[in-house]
């Protein structure tokens, strides 16, 4: 069974404005766990009116006994956790290995490795709030229950969670900072790529040079949208694809993987509404 402790932050809440207006959950996931009677008080007693003002610093524990997530157990790999809570989880997916599997029998892949985890620990439920592309490595964040999935998803629709990105692409990028606005479509003629269309989705990336070397630029990227290889898309259209990135013109790397990491997520905790930075060290 997942479950989480909260205290409420203002007085006259009631618990379905907490669920469904402050946290923004999911119609299904409210109305199964308002069946399942899933918000507790603090003596453990199912709360049946849920239209009742709370207190200011009433404790409520939510609980999800159907929460189940349906990847295959893998410990094979390391899992480098850097955050968690009773919410979420922050781990390092490695370059080379998919964020999630393509099927339920595949194994492998970074959330295969975070539910053996989360198993061992006691927990069922597991779900990743964005993803990176196989190539890519960095944070991923994850969240630990349906409500924080939900509450997520929405915070990545409205821009809420800032994603830094450190690249090192080919050649000399001029511009010591700036902004590419250029949306980004399928390449009708490669199914695996994408490229800037006018007719693609709008796409927003802000970068900085960090660092410059004979033949490469070390920039980092903060993504304002999250197309499909945004980034990596971008700065192949400037001319300076990311290093190791053949699929987008970019010169190889003697391991074949190209030099792109997610570095940094930040957001303003929707639990604790405490501003809650992770940073790859």
């Amino acid at each position: 069974m997942t479950l989480f402790h909260y205290q409420t932050q203002q007085n006259g809440l009631t618990v379905e404005q907490l669920l469904k207006d402050q946290w923004q959950g999911g119609k299904k996931t409210v109305h199964l766990m308002r069946m399942a009677k899933s918000v507790l008080d603090s003596t453990g007693t199912p709360i049946d009116d849920w239209r009742a003002p709370l207190a200011e610093g009433t404790e409520l524990v939510f609980t999800f006994p159907d929460a189940i997530s349906t990847y295959i157990s893998d410990e094979k790999g390391e899992l480098n956790v850097l955050f968690e809570d009773e919410h979420l989880l922050a781990a390092v997916k490695p370059a080379g290995i998919a964020t999630h599997p393509d099927g339920p029998t595949d194994t492998g892949t970074l959330m295969n490795r975070v539910m053996a985890y989360v198993r061992k620990n006691g927990g069922n439920y597991a779900e990743h709030i964005h993803r990176l592309d196989k190539g890519t490595s960095g944070v991923v964040l994850i969240a630990k229950h349906p409500i924080a999935k939900s509450l997520f998803d929405r915070m990545i629709e409205q821009n809420n969670l800032t994603r830094k990105y450190v690249a090192e692409v080919d050649g000399y990028l001029k511009r010591p900072r700036g902004s590419i606005k250029l949306p980004i479509g399928r390449d009708r003629h490669h199914p695996a790529k994408r490229l800037v269309s006018m007719s693609g989705q709008a796409a927003v990336t802000h970068f900085r040079v960090i660092e410059r070397k004979d033949d490469t630029t070390i920039v980092e990227a903060e993504l304002e949208t999250g197309r499909t290889h945004q980034i990596r898309v971008h700065f192949s259209h400037l001319g300076n694809p990311v290093k190791g990135d053949t699929l987008y013109e970019g010169s190889e790397t003697a391991d074949g993987h190209y030099l792109l990491t997610a570095t940094t997520l930040s957001f303003i905790h929707p639990f604790t509404e405490q501003q809650t930075t992770i940073e790859l060290k």
